[in-house]
């Protein structure tokens, strides 16, 4: 037993002799290793905290644009938002560039729509924000009479598309104006089979069926001839 103590002490003696070099040879590099860790944390703590500080601040000047653009006309209401949209980042800086497309599509639908393919040429933004920029484009295309427009709208018509909801919709309403019903129809059916469809559109869906299969509608020259002229009144006896 005294050997197998003496060999347990001399190991220990040794473990405690190579942690002593050990701490020796590369102290320095602990301490630079324990330096570097205090000031990662501390310096993360502080741009989490100016992060904060400064979305706050976004937020606050963003409202105020809101309430001052109330009331305006949209081309006011433009400029405040692009004023904003150069002064402010992240989040706040996209909210109003989309501001600030929706109003100059008030009052002009082609700038709007440019105003939203700027956003959808924008790489820096994410995708589905793009394509909702894309989408706002090409409605605000449709008003303009933009033929690019249905070609995005067929884009984001496709099944893996967040708005292809809206996209089928509108596909299937402007084929209806032009009395292309046969198209229309392909495009409600997408709408009917789509199990992701909003029960909304489910129900106006039913609407546009009904109207699809009613087709065209008919005058007849009859109808559309000018009414005959009513006899004169009988003359008053006298």
């Amino acid at each position: 037993m005294k050997e197998d103590e003496f060999i347990r002490e001399v190991n220990e003696d040794y473990r405690r002799d190579r942690a002593a070099q050990v701490w020796t040879r590369y102290s320095g590099v602990f301490i630079g290793l324990a330096v570097l860790l205090v000031l990662g944390v501390g310096g993360w703590r502080y741009w989490q905290h100016a992060q904060t500080v400064q979305a706050e601040a976004a937020s606050q000047r963003f409202d105020a644009a809101v309430r001052a653009a109330r009331g305006d006309g949209p081309h006011a209401a433009e400029k405040v938002f692009e004023t904003l949209a150069g002064e402010v980042q992240g989040g706040y800086r996209l909210l109003a560039r989309l501001r600030a497309a929706a109003e100059a599509g008030k009052a002009d639908p082609a700038a709007g729509a440019k105003a939203y393919a700027a956003i959808t040429a924008d790489t820096a933004v994410g995708a589905s924000l793009r394509d909702l920029a894309r989408l706002r484009a090409a409605l605000l295309g449709l008003d303009a009479g933009d033929a690019e427009a249905l070609n995005s709208l067929q884009g984001l018509a496709v099944p893996t598309s967040a708005f292809r909801h809206t996209a089928r919709e509108m596909l299937g309403l402007t084929a209806m104006r032009k009395g292309d019903f046969e198209g229309a129809g392909r495009w409600f059916d997408q709408i009917a089979a789509d199990r992701e469809t909003p029960q909304g559109l489910r129900q106006r869906l039913e609407i546009y069926v009904a109207l699809v299969a009613g087709g065209p509608v008919q005058v007849s020259e009859a109808a559309t001839a000018a009414p005959a002229a009513p006899p004169p009144p009988a003359e008053a006896s006298r």
